[in-house]
């Protein structure tokens, strides 16, 4: 069947019935809202079932697996689109430098076990495996669906295969698994032993984050009309303004391509530095601030139901059972990781709330920064933790730090090989975890034992 405009119409129209389906799923079915399932990664597991690998009911066109990686493309090119603030890095040492340590080593740890024990244990376990797909898990566990299609993109382009971004998608999916149903676990266990501050038991959030549906007294603006829709539509101007940084970027990689076809510079980087491009030039000109930060994230939020949604439908079952093996070692790792951190490193480092700050890190280094909000608001029903917050300023410095790692680890991974660039960010994680235990001190106490400055935010909730 030939592909052509009318057939990514379609592929998109049939992906959001499944989505529709799987959001009223989300309103009716108590598992799903017991375990805060994203309705996107329920989509994505009815659009499998009914594409052509189980009861072939659906007519998905040829190229759907391609669109995982483009999404991930016009994610990234709204990344810095509305930030008019300038990068204030004495101010994020000040206020918190712990977050960022303690956040930032988290995920360079997570890729450097990867590369180093899982890139090991595949050249001893699978020897004919390609050594790099230990660099999936991280992308997959720590990314999401859209890091792992722009890491497995990167090492399909620099390998010369087809397989890594349904690989990653796989990593991506069971991490997402592992982050609701072992943050879930985590919680009940630390709730038992009295370490969570601000509920003792799993109590029930609103009904509307159980639903998805909310009611018409808490909604809330998706953002500000910046622009006159006399002139042209806010929400026009905005997605303009994505997709025009999406087509720079995809243009300036077909412009260097040919005359540097062994160097990779991964398309979602190009993309992103057109955003960055786009947005300092408007800044200059005195139109920075027509452009909402908040519309863009929601645009962003969108294109990732759509990406995780696709990711999943597209998983080619038969990749998944040919290195059912190499995932099933590599899954042990990615999980092992973030419990060490919660019980361990979080619970030492943390000058407070070491839970409530854990169990958000355990969250969005499985899955995604949604899964560690979820997490986060069972056990800080009312955010008085300052784990939000915190984690918002510091990530202002460790978004850049984090999209140099997710641009430039496969590459050196490919060029230097697994293992050196293990032992590399391995040891950088670990540096950062000392420095923040020389800097900010480090904590060895009963697990239910308060903290500075915790006794005064409770007394404020009774």
């Amino acid at each position: 069947m030939n592909f052509d405009p009318y057939s990514m119409l379609i592929d998109f129209c049939l992906i959001s019935v499944f989505l529709f389906l799987a959001q009223m799923m989300r309103s009716k079915i108590k598992f799903f809202q017991n375990f805060y399932i994203p309705s996107s990664l329920i989509a994505g597991f009815l659009a499998l079932f009914c594409g052509e690998q189980f009861i072939n009911i659906v007519p998905f066109s040829s190229q759907t697996g391609s669109y995982a990686y483009l999404l991930v493309c016009v994610l990234f090119a709204g990344l810095f689109l509305g930030k008019t603030e300038k990068l204030n890095l004495k101010k994020i040492v000040a206020k918190v430098g712990d977050t960022f340590l303690i956040n930032m080593s988290s995920e360079v740890v997570c890729f450097g076990i990867a590369c180093l024990i899982g890139g090991a244990l595949m050249m001893v376990l699978f020897p004919s495996t390609f050594n790099q797909i230990c660099v999936l898990l991280p992308a997959g566990f720590m990314g999401g669906h859209g890091y792992a299609a722009a890491i497995g993109g990167t090492l399909n382009g620099l390998l010369g295969r087809e397989d890594c971004v349904i690989i990653g998608q796989t990593f991506a999916t069971l991490g997402l698994l592992s982050g609701i149903f072992g943050g879930i676990i985590c919680i009940n266990y630390a709730t038992r032993k009295g370490a969570t501050r601000l509920i003792k038991n799993i109590g029930s959030l609103p009904q509307e984050c159980k639903t998805g549906m909310i009611p018409e007294e808490k909604r809330t603006s998706m953002g500000d009309e910046t622009i006159h829709p006399m002139a042209m539509d806010p929400l026009a101007w905005h997605v303009a303004l994505i997709l025009m940084a999406t087509g720079i970027g995809y243009g300036a990689y077909q412009l260097y391509k040919p005359y540097m076809p062994n160097i990779e510079v991964p398309m979602m980087c190009l993309t992103m530095l057109a955003g960055v491009a786009i947005q300092t030039l408007l800044n200059k000109i005195g139109y920075g601030n027509y452009v909402d930060k908040k519309i863009v994230d929601r645009i962003g939020s969108g294109v990732t139901d759509y990406l995780v949604a696709f990711g999943i439908a597209t998983i080619k079952m038969s990749v998944v059972l040919e290195y059912i093996g190499p995932i099933i070692v590599l899954c042990i790792i990615g999980i092992a990781w973030p419990c060490i951190l919660v019980f361990f490193v979080g619970r030492k480092l943390f000058r407070n709330f070491w839970f409530e700050r854990s169990i958000f890190i355990f969250g969005y280094i499985t899955g995604v920064v949604a899964i560690g909000v979820t997490l986060l608001r069972i056990v800080d029903p009312e955010m008085k933790s300052g784990t939000l917050d915190d984690f918002g300023t510091a990530y202002t410095l460790q978004s850049i730090v984090e999209l140099f790692i997710v641009t430039m680890v496969p590459v050196f991974a490919v060029q230097v090989g697994t293992l050196p660039v293990g032992a590399v960010l391995t040891a950088i994680g670990i540096g950062m975890l000392l420095l923040c235990k020389l800097r900010y001190g480090s904590y060895n106490m009963p697990m239910d034992q308060l903290r500075a400055g915790e006794a005064e935010i409770i007394a404020e909730l009774k």
